[in-house]
């Protein structure tokens, strides 16, 4: 019998040093695709897919640029997503975060091969010339991964504070699981970095990454419905689940709303993904949850999200390790024990 799986979509932080290489390792029978990929971004003057992710070194001015990084990410994940062997697992929801709602359109069918490319590469480019505030990510959540009181509190003090200074935006952008990604302009960003208590490596701010999900990114919606066509969408062929825990059905979507989702609230307004994750596993129940590479930087969150919703009785990060080493709920294509699982 198979098992139920919903698939779940990296964002834009997912390929790094550690995951150079990683077309180079599982890209051989997506060639085609590959080939495509490569012959469009030749076509705009820009480096391959390969000749990145070939590349001897990481470099990250170079590999992390939007323009770069979110190609990159979504050929990597597509090759994650082909290899999956559907003889095992039936593939029931396809979810994301941040950047991986475009990746959840394409793999769910409401964009198709050339679509997907077209807006990820767009979206992807809105800041190549100059780049939009930025994210900084802080933890919530304790050495055991469970709600922090203090680290709240810590928060809220930090971001009022900054907020006294003159110009600063700042915003909430994503829930990440046991951690937050604010987004803020420039000004916001280094009163952040000051006011934070530090927490191990934290806070951190994401390299090239502007303020998404921030209303700070009003014309970059504007602009991305002057530059993308509701022609590109179509009803998606498996449920999605976007940034607010919604559910766009294929028998029920609605492609004028799921088209002004995606280049406006979805832009401009906080990006859930631990609700988006929530509402995957109570409405779904899937056997598995199924993360898609490059790298598994998600895990830990997906794991937080299992603990804050008690799922399989998971109350602690513990208790999350051990279920994995047991008999692992979240398989990530990203790790080479668990891809032999799932390829």
């Amino acid at each position: 019998m198979k098992k139920r799986a919903v698939v779940i979509c990296p964002g834009r932080g997912t390929y790094t040093k550690e995951t150079l290489g990683y077309l180079k390792q599982h890209g051989a029978y997506a060639a085609d695709f590959l080939d495509d990929i490569d012959r469009r971004r030749q076509a705009m003057g820009e480096p391959t897919i390969r000749e990145l992710d070939y590349a001897e070194t990481f470099q990250p001015q170079l590999h992390t640029r939007g323009e770069h990084a979110s190609s990159l990410i979504y050929a990597c994940s597509y090759v994650d997503f082909m290899a999956i062997n559907r003889e095992k697992f039936d593939i029931v929801a396809v979810t994301g975060n941040s950047m991986g709602w475009y990746l959840t359109l394409a793999f769910g069918g409401a964009l198709d091969w050339a679509s997907a490319f077209t807006v990820i590469n767009t979206m992807g480019s809105m800041m190549k010339n100059e780049i939009i505030g930025g994210q900084v990510i802080y933890p919530l959540c304790d050495e055991n991964w469970l709600p922090s009181q203090k680290r709240m509190s810590d928060v809220d003090q930090a971001v009022q504070r900054a907020a006294q200074n003159d110009g600063v935006e700042i915003y909430p952008s994503i829930f990440l699981g046991g951690f937050l990604v604010l987004g803020a302009n420039k000004a916001g960003v280094q009163a952040l970095l000051k006011e934070l208590p530090p927490v191990e490596n934290y806070p951190f701010q994401l390299i090239n990454h502007a303020a998404f999900h921030t209303p700070l990114l009003r014309e970059t919606a504007a602009r991305a419905f002057r530059e993308l066509p509701e022609s590109l969408f179509q009803a998606p062929q498996l449920p999605l689940i976007d940034g607010r825990g919604c559910i766009w059905q294929p028998y029920s979507t609605n492609i004028e709303d799921l088209y002004h989702y995606t280049l406006g609230h979805q832009v401009v307004e906080p990006y859930d993904f631990s609700r988006a994750i929530g509402v995957a596993l109570k409405e779904f129940a899937p056997d598995h949850l199924i993360l898609l590479g490059p790298g598994s930087s998600l895990g830990g969150s997906v794991g937080q999200i299992m603990i804050e919703n008690n799922w399989k009785g998971v109350s602690n990060k513990a208790e999350f390790t051990r279920l994995q080493a047991e008999d692992p709920f979240l398989l990530a294509m990203g790790r080479p024990d668990q891809r032999r699982l799932l390829a």
